[in-house]
């Protein structure tokens, strides 16, 4: 994308894409979601001159397009959907430069020992760990534990192990960085964005925020993880995963119904399209190959009233 025109404010652009008919639309114009989605790229600090491609982009451009049919379903405007969109687009913008490998080798070593791998799981546990200092006390309990399981503990790792459980200083971090080229590009942030960005991390931060700043939250919790757990690739670089299936997928997002980090209502939207078919390119893509029938058959049976 050049750097030099087309520097009119992000939401006079997409005033100017015609309406998708698609389902799940990409409701900003292409060329500004591929440069967003390039801001996923790291410089690598063992290798001067290299980047590290941004893992998440598939993950995030698919998450993004849900979405805007959740939130479009739910009554949201078409130019609060666009903004949000660029949000969804930019949700996983602190887990650049990941290495698939070793942030693998880190976070299965976890779960197989208990270890919780979440913000709001760490401080249940660890009630006594400072607000921001996750990462830290992490390392400092578990870094003798992680070399005699064969996995370094070097400033590399703790950038790895701050991907998650200090996910909302890296991404701040990163937005910091990233803002000067979302300037060229007309996107003025506005500090709602972020707050939906970290709820599923840090719900907490939305006590008091205004009921659509959640509901659009809670949209990307639910539509990041349907994608996550039919991301075929994600699943067996991170978990070591066998197989994907979409009723643990919808099982998941009504754990977390049932715990209150999403609403009936976002539920319900998201079982709707669902069952319309909304999402079946989508999540075939996340699976790298076609739904079969009976998966089809499942997905057609999510109407809220017939499968929820």
């Amino acid at each position: 994308m050049r750097r030099g025109g087309n520097r009119q404010p992000v939401h006079h652009r997409i005033a100017r894409v015609k309406t998708s008919h698609h389902p799940a639309p990409l409701l900003i114009s292409r060329s500004l979601a591929t440069a967003l989605l390039r801001l996923y790229d790291y410089p690598d600090p063992r290798q001067p001159g290299r980047l590290i491609r941004g893992y998440d982009r598939p993950h995030a451009l698919r998450t993004s397009r849900m979405c805007a049919a959740v939130a479009t379903r739910l009554g949201h405007p078409p130019a609060r959907v666009a903004t949000f969109q660029v949000a969804c687009l930019l949700h996983d913008l602190g887990r650049s430069g990941l290495d698939r490998r070793l942030f693998g080798k880190i976070w299965s070593w976890a779960r197989r020992q208990g270890i919780p791998t979440r913000p709001r799981e760490w401080w249940a546990v660890h009630p006594e760990t400072s607000k921001g200092r996750e990462t830290e006390a992490f390392l400092a309990l578990y870094a003798v534990e992680l070399r005699k399981a064969g996995i370094p503990v070097d400033d590399w790792s703790r950038e790895q192990v701050e991907m998650r459980l200090g996910s909302a200083r890296r991404l701040a971090r990163r937005l910091r960085e990233a803002k000067p080229r979302l300037a060229e590009l007309g996107v003025r942030w506005a500090p709602w964005m972020s707050l939906v960005m970290l709820y599923y991390y840090y719900p907490e931060r939305l006590k008091g925020a205004p009921g659509w700043v959640r509901q659009l939250a809670e949209v990307l919790v639910a539509c990041e993880q349907l994608e996550a757990y039919n991301n075929r690739q994600r699943g067996r670089d991170y978990y070591a995963r066998r197989r994907e299936t979409l009723a643990e997928a919808f099982a998941y997002l009504e754990k977390l119904r049932v715990e209150g980090i999403l609403s009936a209502m976002v539920v319900k939207a998201l079982h709707d399209l669902a069952a319309e078919g909304a999402f079946d390119r989508i999540l075939a893509e996340a699976r790298g190959g076609a739904l079969s029938p009976r998966e089809l058959r499942f997905l057609r049976g999510r109407g809220w009233g017939a499968g929820a």
